[in-house]
Parts: structure tokens; sequence; C-alpha cells
């Protein structure tokens, strides 16, 4: 394997050679990350120095570095910088691999977030609805909650679906059903098991639900992240959500960020540092709750996940709450709430526990999507279709 390796100048120049000698890979050139105090000037380190990662062709980028010139957060930051190429990133003790993607046949995009609770999914739904109006669109969405088996839903499921699909023990609030419910395009469920620090899935079906997907022969695929985790596909564009809650710098966030085409911040996402990381557009966006159906004025009990607004809601809204991700507040709040209308983002406890207790006491519920007003990014969504991936 051909190696490029980062090297630093608080290592005398002969250690540094013989250290990249006796290395088991072609290192084809060096790259100095910094450090002074051992340099004297005209060091031969047995290979070319070169400015950049992409400056030779490599397999694998191996850190010769060390403090101080290279802390943690700025090794993970070359890691996601390597990652980003398609090359390995290998150190002494450590070592991060880019992750698998599967090919897609048709035109796709991504929609990945720094992180959980987002606006990912209303992104992915907005994105779908969206090109949907000119093109077969199928959403691809990947979730903890998934069915064991690609699940292809055609038809929006009903409320009476979801109920059945939660008395059967199912996650009746996958985000596969949300598109379908409140997107109105086709939707495929996969599963995924863990994520690693870049975002691969430990394990996921969703090379299985891409042929599923594929075989409705759509004019565009939408694939839908799970959290931090990435969908394991190589599509053409990628959507990254960020907010204030993620810093872009932890971790190998890095890597998120230098693989998207364009960012949408929901609210409050820390720009100079994304800016700090690479020269990708950023355009705001914000998110509103739409019902599925009027309330026409009722008093209504609002169920999210988040800081959804529920202003302009035609509605007299009694009580709001942001617990449906957690179940048992959401159980002691529910004995509290008296409405004749439960409106319910899609999400988490939506239908086996809010659902359940709006029914037992007579009352209706209507299902939430959070749209999403941003302008400058339906005006993108044409370019970025022609933009093939860089990865």
């Amino acid at each position: 394997m051909r190696a490029l390796a980062l090297i630093d100048g608080e290592h005398y120049a002969p250690v540094v050679r013989d250290a990249l000698a006796s290395l088991p890979y072609d290192v084809v050139a060096a790259l100095r990350v910094g450090g002074e105090e051992k340099l004297r000037g005209g060091e031969d380190y047995g290979v070319p120095l070169v400015d950049d990662l992409d400056a030779v062709e490599a397999d694998v980028v191996v850190d010769l570095s060390d403090e101080p010139v290279l802390g943690p957060q700025a090794r993970l930051l070359w890691a996601a910088r390597a990652l980003a190429l398609g090359l390995a990133y290998v150190g002494a003790d450590f070592r991060f691999d880019p992750p698998p993607l599967e090919p897609v046949p048709v035109p796709s995009l991504a929609v990945i977030g720094l992180g959980k609770r987002v606006g990912k999914t209303a992104v992915s739904g907005h994105v779908a609805r969206r090109l949907a109006r000119e093109r077969r669109v199928v959403v691809v969405a990947m979730g903890r909650g998934g069915p064991a088996q690609p699940e292809l839903v055609e038809a929006p499921p009903t409320l009476d679906d979801l109920l059945a699909l939660a008395r059967a023990g199912r996650h009746a609030a996958s985000d596969h059903l949300e598109a379908a419910a409140l997107a109105g395009v086709p939707a495929v469920g996969c599963r995924r098991a863990g994520g690693g620090l870049a975002g691969a899935p430990f394990t996921s079906n969703v090379r299985a639900g891409l042929g599923l997907a594929a075989a409705l022969e759509p004019e565009v695929l939408v694939f839908d992240g799970s959290g931090a985790a990435l969908p394991p596909v190589a599509a053409d564009a990628r959507i990254l959500v960020a907010n204030g809650e993620h810093d872009p710098l932890a971790g190998l966030n890095a890597y998120r960020v230098l693989v998207a085409d364009l960012v949408v911040d929901t609210g409050g996402a820390d720009r100079a540092a994304i800016r700090s990381i690479a020269d990708v557009p950023v355009v705001t966006a914000r998110l509103t709750l739409r019902p599925a159906e009027p309330l026409r004025g009722r008093r209504t009990a609002v169920f999210t996940t988040g800081a959804a607004p529920t202003d302009g809601l035609d509605a007299d809204v009694v009580h709001v709450s942001r617990n449906l991700a957690r179940r048992e507040a959401l159980r002691a709040e529910l004995e509290r709430v008296d409405a004749d209308v439960y409106l319910v983002e899609l999400k988490a406890a939506a239908v086996d526990v809010v659902a359940e207790a709006a029914l037992a006491r007579g009352a209706e519920v209507v299902l939430a999507a959070n749209d999403v007003v941003c302008e400058e990014l339906d005006e993108r969504l044409s370019e970025l279709l022609t933009t093939r991936s860089r990865r």
C-alpha cells in the first residue's frame, strides 16, 4: 500500500527517516504538520515533502506526529480529512478506515446529521416532497427501530395502521413511516445498529433496502440517515443538517462536514467552526409544525421531541410537551392533559403512548409534520442533483 506520512519538526530527521523506512508501506511522501524544535534546515527524510493530503496518490495516511504538535482534536481533524479523501488513517495505536459505501444506480441525495434531533428527517421529507413535484421519488430511511427486513410503504399509513403496528410490537414511528405518511412518497424502511465515529453503522440492511427501492425505477432516491450515522451509500450529493447542540469539531464530525455539499442550519449551528473545516455553503432553515388536517380552533395538546414552534397553529393550544422521547416523563405528563385534539409528531412514543392515551379518552389524534422553510434550499436542490459525488 502507498502511504503518505504525517511528520513534525519535534522529531529529529534521522529518527523520522528510520521510522519511515521501517513502515510496512510504500511511503511515497511526507507532510510536515508543524513543530520546529528539531529542525536545522535541509532535513532529508528519504521521501519528498508535500503540502496537501491529495498531492500524491496514496492509500493510507500514517501519523508519525505527536503531542504537542498534534493533540487529540487536531489528529481527528486530520483523520477526517483523510477519510473524506477515501484514505485510511493509521497511528501507533489506532486506525480509521473510510466507511464502506454501496454504489447507487440512480440519481441520489443523502440527508445526514451531526447528531440526533437536528431536524434531519424533516429536511429529508421536505427534499422528497419538493423533488416529487417533477420526478418519481423514493425515500430510503435508516433507523434504530427499523424493520428486520426492508419494508416498502407505498401508500400513506393511517393512524389505525400505525396503531396496529405498535400493538404488534413494532416501532410505529420509524422514519420511513413518517416519510410515507407526511411526505407522501413511497418509502423503504431499513434498520441499523451502532455507529462509528465517522458514521458507519455497525450493521444495517440498507444494501437490501437500496435494491428494493431501485426496483421501483425511481428517478431520484433520497436517503435519510439516522442520528449521526450516515447511510452507507455513495450518494451523488449529501445535505448535512446541523444545529447549536452539536460541535462540528467534536470527534469525527468534521468528516460529516467535509463530505457534505450543503449544510442546513436549523438553529444555532457553529458556522465559524464549519467554515474552518470546509468551504461548504450553509443555509438557514426554520421548522414549523404542520397538522395533517385542520384543527379548527379546538383545544389542542401538542407533543414534539424538540423545540418545534406552535405559533401559527389554528388551535387553542392548551398544552405543549417536548417529552416524546422520554417515555416515563411523558406518561406522567399525560395524566394531567385535558384536550380535544392531540397533535403529535410521528416520533418516538407518538403512537404507542400518546395516541393510545388520547383514544382511550375519546380525543382525536392528528399527526404533525415538521415543515422546513428555506427558499435557498429549494433553489439548490436541482444543482445538488447534478453534482456527482466527490467520494
